[in-house]
């Protein structure tokens, strides 16, 4: 499956969105990030909403479009609390947000997207390896996450929040993403 190829069902979907709601996620990503090493901490409010807005420019395979939608967190970190208060309940088509805490060593994932902490991130490699193959979309917030298999991850540069895309790393999921969404960041293998 390519990945940068928006399926026909995508487009229209797409088409429907108004301006404002297209470029919501990229009004998101011009908004000035903390800086990483000052006593700002990092907002994960808006970690939350655009992960939210991953949901609308991602496609899953269709057996991941009944029950609940679960975002899950691996690791201790302030956006399970920012998940938990902007975005669960709301509703991915016709599924529920769920937001779950998951251990890295859990021996798998069921979940649609899987953030890794920051404090996780050694554990990449092993939860790579257990959602080989699975359409669970990987998403971090450490550098050189991307390059090392992580599908979506968050870096900051000139303290603007922007994104990494391993779309490689997508097209093994079998998650197909849109490309107006890969023109916000960076693609990355």
């Amino acid at each position: 499956m390519n990945s940068i190829c928006v399926s026909h069902k995508m487009r229209r979907m797409f088409r429907g969105l108004t301006f404002l709601k297209r470029n919501s996620l990229l009004l998101l990503l011009l908004l000035p990030a903390p800086k990483l090493f000052t006593q700002q901490p990092t907002d994960y409010a808006i970690h939350a909403n655009i992960i939210y807005h991953f949901t609308k420019y991602i496609d899953w395979p269709g057996n991941k479009k009944s029950g609940d939608f679960i975002i899950g967190v691996a690791g201790d970190t302030p956006l399970f609390d920012a998940l938990k208060k902007n975005i669960a309940g709301k509703m991915v088509g016709k599924q529920k947000i769920v937001i779950a805490k998951m251990s890295s060593s859990a021996s798998s994932f069921p979940c649609h997207i899987l953030f890794i902490s920051e404090d996780e991130s050694g554990s990449l490699k092993k939860i790579i390896s257990r959602t080989s193959g699975d359409p669970v979309l990987l998403v971090s917030e450490t550098e050189g996450l991307a390059h090392k298999g992580s599908c979506i991850n968050f870096v900051i540069v000139s303290d603007r929040l922007k994104l990494e895309f391993n779309t490689n790393s997508m097209d093994q999921r079998n998650l197909s993403i849109a490309s107006d969404l890969l023109q916000l960041g960076k693609i990355v293998e």
